[in-house]
């Protein structure tokens, strides 16, 4: 007989065990108080539960199936436990069968409740709670593929690639309680015998079709069969890669440059319950940017995306959320998501990296523990996994003689110089600092953005402002810096998408991060998505005038910025001369603005046949709604009787704080001020790495990002001026 697999998207969904609702599986219990900001959505145990109605034949297995149940579940059939999975992000089966009784109810208990040894549990990002995945019942003859251990798809397929002779030698693995097994590869079929549960055969592919990124990622399929019926077959590609310190990324022998995003995996009213259609979408999006490489951010996401990375020649980098604060009890948490990772996501040819964790020394010390814990799931990948590299994100803190950075075979920085704290430039003197102190290591950039809220707009941005217009100077420099370094293996845009974290209130949203280049709903591209796609999209030709939202501009003059992959654009306002420029991707212009035809301008840019157009008005004065920052044009100013003797914000803050009455001050304003961004904010405020790097940073321009209105900064600064230096 053939496996049978059937969706279980029916339940009844309660928080007491005693008020049940009726719910439909993909589900999470925190779509909405997950993205309201306060950081209070609720974390704790929930419950589903249905009727199973099983009549299993005398030959048969039944299974259940959960690939995704968000952090911890424990699955109870008729009154009995079943089983504990802790981890929310991976598939885990169980053999129902011989529990079964012909009516049958299922509970399950999921919990994603503060703890101490399951991850994730301090992120910058919301810890949604549920069966936000499919969950499904499987019917397999007696005699099967392994279903049970650490969720393997029963077959495991590694081809090696001979560019020389354009061949590879491709071996396939089943696990399986049968004596023989026929594996078929690419119109070969061979009969081979199981030993102790495991067969493996291997085949030569002649004048292979290389899986080449976008380009061609061309899939084969290796198909396993039992006497039973029994089935099991997965895709898989033939390629190369390797990691150059100097060069970058290579596939299949040749520059490859990784130029992308990564992508957290949830929307806006929906939470992480995504369809299939959602997932369809966010592929659309990454394609349509032009981007050859995401990270998918922060634990293991779907498999149907995994299979859209396959699919289109998306170059994945794929991790576990061992991510901010190492947890003493966690160590087998993470090694038990590490197995589940690579056993589960070993077919996809897209994933050519494992990631170990993600800013882990952000609110950890650098110890033998934490250090031993990395080795280990280090040495459990390429054990695992003879081919491919390891790799970790690390936090802008950590300093680069650190020995973390010697543990996996390749390594990546989250920097965030001129948003959250410095300048921009500093982006740029870091890695040529690490690159000609580590020339032999390979250096990529795994995280860099600046928040955008699109009803914020300025003439003149700056940090800290939330307006469209910053975020856009501060990806141009970023784009440039990126260029200039070819040897970055990789780097990803933090973010593709705006996501939830709930303990963010900042940027006028709650709950959310905004640095993603589109809104969390996917409705709307911000302006800086353009760039991207004007570095990046070599496919479709455009053109995209920036601040259309920004209609009401004041002042006698205005600039007009265009985003295209062309390399001529022409600027059309009313029926003034045509404006052109020569150039590569970002095009600027300056136009004067008039109070003719009521202050009305009518804007079109074009370039070959691309056109866009947009429509700003001349007003006398700057637009309140589309200003966050209050403080945003303040640039220099002191309370009339200012005295120089004594403290004031425009004093770094290594000054204030070296004097112990401006330093009770200061710290407690940014304690309070932690609060705003969660708590991933609050427990690294005292990594000593970053203290020192804000030490450089004046008051004013820390109160300026934050938000703070110009009387609390005026009030400060009368406090600061009471303090004899």
């Amino acid at each position: 007989m053939e496996r049978r697999v059937s969706k279980l998207t029916a339940w009844q969904f309660s928080k007491d065990k005693l008020n049940w609702e009726e719910i439909t599986v993909p589900h999470t219990w925190n779509a909405v108080d997950g993205q309201d900001g306060g950081n209070d959505y609720y974390r704790g145990t929930c419950y589903y539960r249905r009727t199973l109605d099983c009549q299993v034949k005398k030959e048969e297995r039944v299974f259940i199936e959960f690939n995704g149940a968000a952090m911890s579940a424990t699955v109870c059939l008729n009154g009995e436990q079943l089983c504990v999975h802790d981890g929310g992000y991976s598939t885990f089966r169980l053999d129902l069968t011989e529990h079964l009784k012909g009516s049958d109810e299922i509970l399950v208990a999921v919990d994603n409740s503060d703890n101490t040894k399951v991850y994730p549990q301090k992120a910058d990002f919301t810890f949604y709670g549920g069966l936000y995945r499919d969950v499904n019942l499987i019917t397999v003859p007696s005699e099967h593929f392994e279903l049970l251990k650490d969720g393997t798809p029963g077959i495991k397929v590694t081809p090696i690639v001979n560019l020389e002779k354009k061949s590879a030698e491709v071996t396939v693995e089943t696990w399986q309680n049968s004596d023989n097994v026929e594996i078929c590869v690419a119109d070969q079929k061979t009969c081979v015998k199981s030993t102790d549960g495991h067969a493996c055969a291997t085949f030569t592919i002649e004048n292979v079709r290389l899986w080449d990124g976008v380009f061609d990622p061309y899939l084969y399929t290796a198909t396993a069969t039992l006497e039973s019926g029994d089935r099991v077959c997965t895709s898989f590609g033939c390629r190369t890669y390797s990691c150059d310190p100097e060069k970058g990324f290579f596939l299949n022998g040749r520059s490859y440059p990784l130029r992308g995003v990564s992508r957290h995996q949830d929307l806006k009213g929906k939470g992480n319950a995504l369809s299939p259609a959602d997932h369809d979408r966010d592929m659309a999006i990454i394609r349509e940017i032009g981007a050859n490489t995401v990270r998918l951010a922060h634990y293991q996401h779907s498999q149907y995306f995994y299979d859209l990375c396959d699919r289109y020649g998306i170059v994945a980098w794929a991790e576990i959320p061992y991510i901010t604060m190492h947890m003493n009890k966690g160590r087998e948490n993470t090694v038990s998501q590490m197995r589940e990772l690579v056993t589960q996501c070993y077919n996809h040819p897209s994933i050519v990296v494992w990631g170990l964790s993600n800013e882990i020394t952000s609110a950890s010390v650098v110890n033998e523990e934490l250090l031993d814990n990395h080795r280990l799931l280090n040495d459990l990948c390429h054990e695992m996994d003879k081919t491919r590299l390891t790799v970790m994100a690390n936090v802008f803190m950590l300093e680069q003689e650190s020995p973390m950075l010697e543990i996996p075979d390749i390594n990546s920085y989250n920097l965030y110089f001129g948003w959250y704290l410095g300048e921009m430039s500093q982006t740029d003197s870091f890695f040529d600092e690490y690159h000609e102190k580590y020339p032999q290591r390979v250096m990529g950039f795994s995280e860099y953005g600046a928040d955008a809220n699109v009803a914020y707009h300025s003439e003149n941005p700056e940090r800290g402002d939330y307006t469209e217009e910053f975020q856009c100077l501060y990806h141009e420099h970023m784009l440039r810096m990126i260029e200039e370094r070819p040897y970055l293996w990789a780097t990803h845009v933090w973010n593709l998408f705006d996501f939830a974290a709930d303990g963010r209130d900042e940027g006028g949203k709650h709950g959310e991060n905004q640095k993603g280049l589109v809104t969390f709903d996917r409705q709307t591209r911000k302006d800086a998505f353009y760039l991207y796609k004007a570095a990046w999209n070599k496919n479709e030709s455009f053109v995209h005038l920036c601040g259309k939202r920004f209609e009401k501009r004041s002042g006698d003059e205005t600039e007009i910025k265009v985003y295209s992959n062309e390399n001529h654009v022409s600027l059309f306002v009313d029926n003034w001369p045509e404006m052109e420029l020569d150039g590569s991707t970002v095009f600027t212009f300056r136009i004067p603005l008039t109070y003719e035809n009521c202050g009305k301008h009518t804007i079109r840019a074009v370039s070959g046949s691309c056109t866009d157009e947009m429509v700003i008005y001349k007003v006398d004065e700057a637009e309140k709604s589309y200003i966050f920052n209050k403080t945003s044009t303040v640039v220099n100013w002191f309370d009339a009787d200012f005295d120089p003797e004594c403290f004031s914000v425009s004093d770094t803050l290594g000054e204030l704080k070296a004097n112990e009455k401006s330093a009770a001050v200061v710290n407690a304003m940014m304690a309070e001020g932690a609060k705003n961004r969660g708590d991933v904010a609050e427990i690294v405020k005292d990594n000593p790495a970053l203290v020192r790097m804000m030490e450089r940073i004046t008051l004013l321009s820390l109160m300026k990002q934050s938000g703070a209105s110009e009387e609390n900064i005026k009030q400060m600064n009368r406090i600061l001026q009471g303090i004899h230096k």
